[in-house]
C-alpha cells in the first residue's frame, strides 16, 4: 500500500492521498473477506483455552466494548475463554467500585412545567397562545408592540436549550464509554441506539432522550421482549412515531409498521394488513410528561386478526405474537452478528442463531456469550475486518491513549457528526447505515483530521455551546451585532441587502407596531438565554504524553517505535513497505536512530508519527 506524508499544518490529506488511503482500504477488507473459507468461519463451537492468546483477548476488547489499554488486555489474556467473557459479558470479577464512580448526569436545570407538552411548531404555539391567551407557560401580553414575543422567544429558547443539553448528554455519555468497567453496556446501548432509532429534533426534550438512553443501559443485555416493550412504552418513541395521534378511528401507523420493518421481523414477513391491524391494537397509548399512559376511549377493543392470529390484542399482545414470530430471532440475532461478528452471514448460521436465541428465551447476554465464545468470533474472517463507527472510533482512540476524560476541545458532537455519526441525531428511524458507508472519501478526510486534531489541537476551536455554529449561526450573530451597536428590533432584524446596505423594510412602523411577533430576534433571544440556563461542556484539551509512553517502554529505536504503536493501535499488521516508510519518517523527524538521545523534543515526531499511523487505513478496521 502507498503510505503518504500527511504534513501537521494540513488540514485534510491531499487528493493523491486520501485515493490511495481508501484504495489501501478496500484492498485491506477484500484480501481479509476472501479468506472467509478459512477454518473456524461459522463455527459457533467454542474456543478451547489452548488457543486462547493476548492477540484473541485484545480483539474480544474492541468488539465487546471501545477497545483497551494493554494492561487491561493482559489481564484478559491471563484468564480462560470462558472467564474472559463472563467478566466482559456478566461481569464477574468487575470492580463494582469503579462502575458506582461513574458520575449521574447533572441536568442545567433548563426544564420548567409550561414547556410541557411543546407544540410541534412555531405556529402551533402562536395559535394556541391566540386562542387560550397563553402558551409554553408565557402570557400573551395585554396591550403594546408585539404582543406574542415572549411566547415566541420562549419557543426558540426550548428548541436551542433542549439541543444543548442532549449535547450534554452525549458528550456525558461519551465518558461513560471511556470510563466505564462494564464497557459493553454502553456498546450495547449504542446499538440500541441505532436500532431504535429515535432523533432529538422531532423528540425536542433532553428528558426523553436521556430517559430512553437509561432505558438501554438498563435492559440492553437483558430480556428482548422486557426491552421492546420498554421501547414501545418509551415517550420519545411515542413522540417519534407519532403514538399520540393514533386512535381508534383515525391510525397512524408509523410505528406499527416500523415495530415489524425495522426492529423485529424485517420485511417480507408480514402483511399491510397485519400492519394496519397491530396499529389498531396499539391505539390510545399515549405518553404525559415522561410517564406512559393508555387513553381507554381512544383504545380499539375490538377483535383483530393479525399473523394468523385472531383476538383481542392490545399492544403488548402484539408484541407477543411478533416474538412468536419464526422470522423473529433470526432477524434480530443476525443484526447482532452483524454488529459484532462480521456482515458475512450465511442463511445456514442466521437460522442457527435465531434457533438459539428463541431457546434462550430471548436473552440477550446469552446470545453474545455464545457469540464472544465460539470459534467463529476469532476467525480470520472476522479479525480486523470491521469498519468502525465514528464513535467507536474517537472513543477507541483516546481508550487506548489512557485518557480518563473526553476532551472538549475538539467538541465531541461536531466532531462525530463531521464523521458520520451524530449521537441523539440518527438519521433516519432505521439508525445509521454502518460498514463501508463509513469511508467515502470525503469521510477518510475527516477521520485524517481527527487524528491531526488529538495530536495537534486547533486553537482557533469555538465552542458550539457557548457561540452558535449551526446554519443559522451567521444570522444570530448579525443581530446580536446590530443591538450591541445600539439598534432597535426593527433595524436590528432587517434583512442584508445584496450590496451590504440594510434592505428596505416592507413595513411602515404604523404596521411594525401592530407586528404580533419577530422571528428573527426571537432566533437570536432564544440562544441567549439557552446559552445562559445550560451548563457549558468542559472545553480541556486532551492530555497525551508520547514522551512517558514510549520511555516507559524503554524502547529505543524507530523501529521499536513503530512496532509499539503498531501493536498498540492497530488490529491490522502493517505490510512491510509501510513499516519502513513510518520508520524512516520518524527517524528522519528525529534527527537520529537513538530515541533516548532526543527524549528532551521527542513528544513532537511523536506525534507526527501517530497522526500518520491513525490515519491509515489499517486504523479504521477493528
Amino acid at each position: 500500500m502507498t503510505s503518504c506524508r500527511y504534513e501537521v499544518q494540513h488540514r485534510a490529506w491531499q487528493s493523491h492521498c486520501w485515493r490511495s488511503a481508501l484504495l489501501g482500504m478496500l484492498v485491506v477488507l477484500n484480501s481479509i473477506g476472501a479468506q472467509a473459507a478459512a477454518n473456524w468461519a461459522s463455527d459457533l463451537t467454542p474456543l478451547s483455552a489452548n488457543d486462547w492468546d493476548r492477540t484473541k483477548a485484545r480483539h474480544l476488547l474492541e468488539r465487546a466494548g471501545f477497545g483497551g489499554t494493554p494492561t487491561e488486555i493482559d489481564r484478559l489474556a491471563r484468564m480462560t475463554p470462558r472467564q474472559a467473557v463472563r467478566y466482559v459479558v456478566r461481569f464477574e470479577g468487575v470492580d463494582r467500585t469503579r462502575l458506582k464512580a461513574l458520575p449521574a448526569f447533572e441536568p442545567s436545570g433548563i426544564f420548567e412545567p409550561g414547556l410541557d407538552p411543546f407544540p410541534v411548531s412555531r405556529p402551533a404555539t402562536t395559535e394556541l397562545a391566540k386562542t387560550s391567551g397563553a402558551a409554553l407557560g408565557v402570557k400573551v401580553k395585554q396591550a403594546g408592540n408585539r404582543r406574542m414575543q415572549p411566547v415566541v422567544d420562549k419557543f426558540f429558547y426550548w428548541l436551542r436549550a433542549s439541543r444543548l443539553e442532549t449535547d450534554r448528554i452525549a458528550y456525558w455519555w461519551a465518558n461513560r464509554m471511556l470510563n466505564s468497567p462494564t464497557p459493553l453496556v454502553e456498546k450495547m446501548a449504542l446499538f440500541w441506539h441505532s436500532h431504535f432509532a429515535t432523533n432529538e429534533e422531532k423528540v425536542r426534550d433532553y428528558r426523553k432522550m436521556l430517559r430512553q438512553l437509561e432505558l438501554f443501559e438498563r435492559d440492553g443485555l437483558g430480556n428482548f421482549r422486557t426491552l421492546v416493550i420498554g421501547v414501545a412504552q418509551d415517550p420519545a418513541m411515542l413522540m417519534f412515531l407519532d403514538a399520540g395521534v393514533n386512535v381508534k378511528g383515525a391510525l397512524n401507523e408509523n410505528f406499527a409498521r416500523e415495530i415489524m420493518e425495522l426492529f423485529t421481523m424485517g420485511v417480507g414477513n408480514y402483511s399491510e394488513r397485519d400492519i394496519r391491524e397491530a396499529a389498531r391494537a396499539f391505539t390510545g397509548w399515549y405518553f404525559s410528561g415522561l410517564d406512559f399512559k393508555i387513553d381507554p376511549a381512544k383504545h380499539d377493543e375490538g377483535e383483530k386478526e393479525f399473523l394468523g392470529n385472531r383476538g383481542n390484542f392490545d399492544g403488548v399482545g402484539i408484541i407477543d405474537r411478533i416474538l412468536a414470530s419464526p422470522a423473529t430471532p433470526a432477524f434480530v440475532a443476525g443484526k447482532l452478528y452483524r454488529y459484532f461478528v462480521r456482515e458475512d452471514l450465511t442463511p445456514e448460521l442466521k437460522a442457527e442463531l435465531g434457533k438459539r436465541f428463541k431457546d434462550g428465551h430471548y436473552e440477550i447476554a446469552s446470545l453474545l456469550e455464545t457469540l464472544f465464545l465460539s470459534k467463529d468470533f476469532y476467525a480470520e474472517a472476522a479479525v480486523g475486518t470491521r469498519i468502525k463507527s465514528p464513535v467507536e472510533l474517537v472513543v477507541s482512540t483516546y481508550r487506548m491513549l489512557g485518557l480518563t476524560s473526553v476532551p472538549g476541545a475538539p467538541d465531541f458532537n461536531l466532531l462525530t457528526e463531521s464523521l458520520g455519526q451524530r449521537l441523539m441525531h440518527p438519521p433516519t428511524v432505521a439508525g445509521w447505515s454502518y460498514g463501508r458507508s463509513w469511508v467515502t472519501p470525503s469521510l477518510l478526510i475527516e477521520r485524517g483530521n481527527f487524528a491531526l486534531d488529538v495530536m495537534f489541537p486547533d486553537i482557533n476551536f469555538i465552542p458550539a455551546d457557548r457561540y452558535p455554529v449551526y446554519p443559522t449561526g451567521d444570522e444570530i450573530r448579525q443581530v446580536h451585532d446590530r443591538i450591541r451597536a445600539g439598534s432597535d428590533m426593527t433595524a436590528a432584524t432587517a434583512p442584508v441587502a445584496k450590496d451590504g446596505g440594510m434592505a428596505m423594510m416592507a413595513m411602515s412602523n404604523q404596521v411594525d407596531h401592530a407586528e404580533e411577533f419577530n422571528t428573527r430576534y426571537a432566533s437570536y433571544r432564544g440562544w441567549q438565554m439557552a446559552i445562559e440556563r445550560v451548563k457549558p461542556i468542559p472545553r480541556d484539551l486532551a492530555r497525551v504524553d508520547l514522551t512517558h509512553m514510549v520511555t516507559s517502554a524503554g524502547l529505543a529505536t524507530p523501529a521499536a517505535v513503530v512496532d509499539y504503536f503498531a501493536a498498540r493501535f492497530l488490529s491490522v499488521s502493517l505490510d512491510g513497505t509501510t513499516r519502513q516508510k513510518l520508520i524512516d519518517t520518524f527517524e528522519a523527524e528525529l534527527g537520529t536512530s537513538d530515541v533516548q538521545a532526543a527524549s528532551s523534543y521527542l513528544e513532537d515526531p511523536l506525534r507526527v508519527l501517530l497522526h500518520m499511523l491513525l490515519s491509515r487505513p489499517e486504523y479504521q478496521l477493528g
